[in-house]
């Protein structure tokens, strides 16, 4: 199977040397890349996070959403799986400054625009034979919160998480399919449980 997988938060320029991000390390799409080599599957890696990636993956990094959903376009049309499991900013400055803005006494204010939805666009393009596994970080109603995304988003598959896992060696997740209950992944090394979703994903192909 021919993977393509997200990992890392995205980086949002106000001006040359300040940007917006999040506390995203990035180690759970290395980790899922990982575990679909070793599965035995061809793994195209798109990265904000600037980790060592493993040698047999095609790794592609990247800094903003808009660099990512340039990358995910070019790459999705010969994949047979998108996992986005990149924490993509959903809004960015609307004008970045092309020049260090000077700290002055005076409040400052940053327009932002919504991002483009990566994970919508995909699963409004793909094809027959291709699937578009989402993830949801949710701070709350975790299962009610990550099933509508599941849902409003015409995906294949939702894994959801709480925010204690973020830059954490440990994970643990819940995982819905359009066709099945949740399943828990109890607390594991972050490579134990991209694994497991890994075999998750494996089914929908069966």
């Amino acid at each position: 199977m021919r993977f393509l997988i997200t990992a890392g938060g995205t980086r949002e320029y106000i001006d040359p040397v300040r940007f917006i991000s999040n506390a995203s390390s990035g180690k759970t799409g290395f980790a899922l890349a990982l575990a679909a080599l070793k599965a035995g599957h061809k793994v195209i890696l798109i990265s904000a996070a600037k980790l060592t990636a493993p040698s047999n993956a095609k790794t592609v990094y990247v800094n903003s959403a808009q660099e990512m959903f340039t990358a995910v376009k070019k790459y999705f049309p010969n994949c047979d799986c998108l996992v986005m499991a990149a924490a993509v900013a959903d809004y960015a400055p609307a004008k970045p400054s092309k020049t260090k803005i000077k700290k002055t006494n005076k409040y400052l204010t940053i327009k932002l625009k919504p991002t483009v939805d990566i994970l919508k666009w995909a699963a409004v393009h793909k094809k027959n034979h291709q699937k578009v596994i989402g993830f949801a970080l949710e701070d709350k109603n975790i299962k009610v919160n990550a099933e509508k995304k599941l849902i409003d988003k015409r995906l294949d598959m939702i894994v959801a998480n709480a925010p204690e896992v973020i830059s954490a060696d440990k994970t643990h997740a819940y995982v819905k399919t359009t066709s099945t209950d949740w399943l828990k992944l109890p607390s594991d090394s972050k490579d134990v449980v991209s694994g497991k979703i890994i075999r998750v994903i494996e089914e929908l192909f069966v």
